[in-house]
């Protein structure tokens, strides 16, 4: 039975990744930002600093 399956190379696997859109990125960043954790005995807390 001949092979079902292939591993493409590191070449291909470049050009066919989707690539995010500079907006997303922004607002990742912006996000991860304005987070905050803040831990009080065993309890996370999590705020926007908006």
């Amino acid at each position: 039975m001949g092979k079902l399956y292939f591993k493409k190379s590191s070449k291909e696997e470049k050009i066919n990744r989707p690539q995010p859109k500079k907006e997303t990125i922004e607002f990742l960043l912006n996000y991860s930002k304005a987070l905050s954790v803040i831990e009080y005995k065993k309890m996370k807390f999590e705020t926007l600093m908006n």
